[in-house]
């Protein structure tokens, strides 16, 4: 299957658009494992099958697991979550942007080295920067739309051209990505939950495309908002909440916190687009 189809029987098998971030810091972990990089794995391991039966995608950060040089155990990670939940894809969020032949090694990181479903790309130097990851046929590419950060206004919500009326930088992304752009249908975008106004612009200029929404959660998006702004019968959104989840408790039950809140957005987002 190709990244679509994983995400929309994972959407369907497990009644949810939650994608589970994980972005591991060991000053955060349970007491157990408290500032100890080396089980970075466990931990993950841990809130994965803890939840594996909860979400429509897993969402692993690389630079959580290269700051402490886990990548290794990002390799552990990655097998064991296609073993515990083989019917769920894996978004790498690594933001990539490169030219040429440096693109294509990141390409071959994301997809070959770590087996990733899809990954997340910043199209800011232009689609020859986006197409080596496009041969990898069946896999996913989220671009940087809309993010969630106040910095963000500094360039995605300026005006190309000075003038009323022009696209602003945001939505000229969301239009390459749903048109040109899209060779094989693999993009998607990525949409801050911190902005659901303009969600429902990028909706509207990118009907089809799966929209990855972080932000719910620790970073305060509002989920009813977020679905009522996004989701589409024929555009799925994949909301994702990292330290909500992983942090949900500090002591030995952390794996069942971290279902009880992943259960609890699970249920949210589910009755906000029913409602």
């Amino acid at each position: 299957m190709n990244f679509l189809d994983m995400l929309h029987q994972a959407e369907c098998q497990n009644s949810s658009m939650l994608c589970v971030g994980l972005d591991p810091e060991p000053a955060k972990f349970p007491a157990a494992f408290k500032g100890d990089a080396s089980k970075i794995y466990d931990f993950c391991a841990s809130i994965v099958d803890a939840t594996a039966d909860l979400v429509s995608a897993f969402k692993p950060q690389i630079a959580y697991f290269a700051a402490h040089r886990a990548e290794d155990q990002l390799e552990r990670l990655m097998a064991h979550m296609r073993r515990a939940a083989p019917a769920v894809p894996i978004i790498l969020d690594a933001k990539r942007g490169d030219i040429g032949s440096t693109a294509e090694q990141y390409a071959k990181e994301a997809f070959e080295r770590y087996g990733a479903d899809a990954v997340t790309l910043s199209p800011f130097m232009g689609f020859d920067t986006i197409q080596p990851y496009l041969k990898y046929h069946g896999k996913g590419a989220f671009l940087l739309c809309r993010t969630s950060n106040p910095g963000g206004d500094d360039f995605q919500n300026q005006r190309l051209r000075d003038v009323a009326g022009e696209p602003r930088l945001y939505e000229h992304i969301a239009q390459l990505a749903q048109g040109s752009w899209n060779l094989n249908g693999q993009l998607g975008l990525v949409v801050g939950a911190t902005y659901p106004a303009e969600i429902e612009r990028v909706r509207a200029l990118a009907p089809t495309l799966p929209l990855l929404i972080p932000g719910v959660g620790a970073q305060g998006g509002d989920a009813l908002a977020t679905v009522k702004a996004g989701w589409r019968d024929n555009g799925p959104i994949i909301v994702n909440s990292s330290r909500a989840v992983l942090y949900a408790s500090n002591g030995a039950d952390f794996a069942k916190a971290a279902r009880q809140e992943a259960l609890r957005t699970r249920d949210l987002l589910r009755d906000a687009r029913q409602s």
